[in-house]
């Protein structure tokens, strides 16, 4: 029997939604919810293959379908999960595993680069983050609750018919991403937004390590696990792992390029190279609020415009490509996000999750 409940869209804003049952169930409440949002991501994604990378959409399919081998085997139910979606959403199933796998399909091309931040005080466990990509894909975000049978509760700000992105989950588990160039790619390892979605099902940050390194992911990413407890960074190529552990403050900071030496034959792009500058003045800001802040201390430096356009609250002009269109602020300790949409200086829409 399907159980599926719906919050509703707000008037204006991005679209919220409920999903629960079946791992296909929640699937085709996805697809047939969001089926405008996932026809104008998968039009978004096209078009930017075609003309970034010379690809057809036709071509993207059949590259896309590569993993479905390694998916099918290793995790099925995230492969039902995607045919749900392409069934209530009316697409072909490779439209589906084509958006999910887009940063291993062109071996990080298409980045979204972020600044994020995991800080564990006395009173909080927090982690925050700006995503940043461009303007065109906004329309296409979506906040998703996924609530599964003997799994944590997932909330999540994801893109339309991806299975995973960055949020929190029922057990106080929660993740962020940052965009890595470094060559490389493994099919049999897990996509990078499909080792998202399985941190957002972990019990702990400990128990999501643990799983991602048993079947490492398959190009180079950043991801920010924390918990209650503190959080850890894990630096990824399609050859290894280095992790990035807390601070004496339990801190733990990321934009958008490697800080722990990786194996011979790992090279970083440092595609962007503000992102060395922006790890710099998130540090700096932090020290200025002192070692209590605030969700909304927090928030607040995330409206940092030193470097404009390039700046921790990024624009799209000049000689920026991207810039930044959610923020998210978490505490992990009690279970609650906030979310604004759009640039923090210029915010859009202003909405909570919790547990």
């Amino acid at each position: 029997m399907r159980v599926f409940e719906y919050h509703g869209q707000p008037t204006s804003g991005m679209l919220r939604m409920k999903c629960s049952g079946t791992p296909h169930e929640i699937g085709l409440r996805h697809g047939s919810e969001a089926k405008l949002q996932i026809a104008r991501c998968i039009n978004f994604y096209a078009r930017l293959f075609k003309e970034s990378a010379k690809k057809e959409w036709s071509e993207v399919r059949e590259l896309a379908m590569a993993f479905e081998p390694s998916i099918s085997k290793n995790w099925p139910a995230y492969l039902e999960e995607m045919r749900g979606i392409a069934e209530g959403a009316q697409v072909r199933l490779p439209d589906i595993i084509a958006i999910n796998v887009r940063t291993e399909i062109t071996f990080g091309l298409f980045s979204d680069g972020c600044t994020a931040l995991s800080w564990r005080t006395d009173e909080a466990s927090f982690l925050a983050q700006n995503w940043d990509w461009m303007e065109a894909q906004k329309e296409n975000l979506v906040a998703l609750t996924i609530a599964q049978p003997a799994k944590p509760t997932i909330k999540m700000i994801t893109e339309a018919g991806l299975i995973g992105k960055i949020g929190l989950n029922s057990a106080g588990v929660g993740v962020c991403l940052n965009a890595i160039k470094a060559k490389g790619m493994d099919p049999s390892r897990i996509p990078c937004h499909l080792g998202l979605r399985m941190v957002l099902e972990s019990s702990s940050r400990e128990d999501a390590v643990r799983k991602l390194e048993s079947y490492g992911v398959a190009s180079s990413c950043h991801m920010l696990v924390a918990d209650a407890q503190g959080g850890t960074g894990l630096e990824w190529s399609s050859r290894d792992l280095r992790k990035v552990e807390m601070n004496p403050s339990k801190q733990v900071f990321h934009t958008n390029h490697y800080l722990a030496e990786h194996q011979k034959g790992v090279i970083d792009t440092v595609w962007l190279k503000d992102s060395l500058v922006r790890i710099v003045r998130i540090e700096e800001l932090c020290k200025k609020v002192g070692v209590s802040p605030t969700m909304e201390e927090l928030a607040e430096m995330f409206k940092d415009e030193k470097g404009f356009p390039t700046s921790i609250c990024r624009n799209e002009k000049g000689g920026s490509a991207t810039g930044t269109l959610f923020n998210i602020v978490m505490d992990l300790k009690a279970k609650k996000a906030a979310v604004t949409l759009g640039r923090p200086v210029e915010p859009e829409q202003y909405f909570e999750l919790g547990f």
